[in-house]
């Protein structure tokens, strides 16, 4: 059985910031990325980043990969990083079982950063089968990681940061963006990315829901409709959109398996995208030496994930007695910038989430 003093599972934003700020302070570090590669979401983010140049505002998500794994190169003597490794399971007595590469191996951390992120809400309609219609995470990877033209025509489905991000970045790479629909009655993400898809031309269309999809051997058309104030499909207003692509970015759900596994206390919060666990000020859970980081904790941006995989690092390792000389003043600095992050009218709903699951 391998030993390690902090195991933190998921190779994201998150995850890199809490194995550099934990090694930084002296902690022995193994990182555990089920993907080939580091990086996690950072690697289909073309986008130029918000925030302060604490987060690496100005800086495309890409970019914000390499930084943070050449800033792990530095701690490499402290750092092991597992790529193409699944953790499986996570049991009382501390041991993480994981599979790589077809072996089974088991690891005894001394303390848990689970970084696992966030899985893609999907929508039930007839037909959302078809071939063609993808849930924006997929339509990212295919363009921005593997340099693939999704298709002709999209139809998105999400008015979110996200959704908005797409569109664009879509339209950047050729593809025709027939419309943008929402079905909440007002855009969800920053006015900034609605307005320059607007001046493109893309319709934004509030209070809409898909219908069904047609299609035989794959996705042909879609037929939507509007919705009343109570949510509900209003008879004739149907409408077809020809589309070859149905992108659907309709939020995240953290991957909180593990959490459940070990016995972590859950609650389930709407403004954080489903069961997150409780937490204290350091990012801990309920079960003792547990601690959480990113999308896992909450749905945000990258840069809060990346804040906080900082305070859940620098916290993990101080109660292993690796301690930075300045370390109240790096966390206090972690606790402002969530506060200037969380800050304004979007930053309100994460506010009152979180208000409910920290004890």
């Amino acid at each position: 059985m391998k030993m390690t003093d902090i195991a933190i599972v998921g190779g994201g934003p998150a995850g890199l910031s809490a194995a550099i700020t934990a090694a930084a302070a002296g902690a022995k570090v193994t990182v555990i990325e089920r993907d080939s590669q580091l990086g996690g979401q950072l690697r289909k983010q073309t986008h130029m980043f918000f925030g302060s140049k604490k987060q690496y505002a100005s800086t495309r998500g890409i970019d914000i990969a390499v930084i943070l794994q050449d800033q792990l190169k530095e701690y490499q003597d402290r750092i092991e990083v597992l790529t193409d490794a699944t953790v499986l399971g996570l049991y009382e007595d501390g041991v993480l079982t994981i599979e790589q590469n077809d072996k089974y191996m088991k690891l005894k951390p001394e303390k848990i950063i689970v970084a696992t992120g966030a899985s893609e809400k999907f929508l039930a309609f007839p037909n959302n089968d078809l071939p063609g219609i993808y849930g924006a995470g997929a339509v990212q990877t295919l363009m921005n990681v593997y340099g693939v033209k999704p298709g002709n025509n999209v139809l998105m489905v999400g008015a979110g940061n996200i959704g908005l991000i797409v569109s664009y970045q879509l339209m950047q790479a050729g593809v025709n963006v027939k419309a943008i629909i929402d079905a909440a009655p007002k855009i969800g993400g920053y006015l900034v990315h609605a307005s320059k898809i607007r001046r493109m031309g893309i319709p934004i269309l509030t209070s809409h829901t898909v219908k069904y999809a047609h299609g035989k051997d794959s996705l042909e058309k879609v037929t939507i409709c509007k919705l009343d104030e109570k949510w509900q499909p209003i008879p004739g207003t149907e409408q077809d959109i020809e589309a070859d692509v149905m992108c659907i970015s309709v939020g995240l759900s953290p991957l909180a398996e593990l959490l459940w596994q070990i016995g972590c206390k859950m609650v389930f919060v709407p403004e954080l995208g489903g069961h997150v666990p409780l937490r204290n000020e350091n990012m801990e859970t309920s079960v003792d030496g547990i601690y959480i980081a990113g999308d896992v904790a909450g749905i945000e941006e990258a840069s809060s994930a990346m804040v906080e995989g900082r305070l859940a690092g620098l916290c993990a390792a101080k109660s292993l007695g690796y301690c930075n000389e300045n370390y109240e003043e790096m966390r206090s600095d972690c606790q402002e910038q969530l506060n200037s992050l969380r800050s304004g009218p979007v930053g309100e709903k994460i506010l009152a989430g979180l208000s409910k699951v920290t004890v």
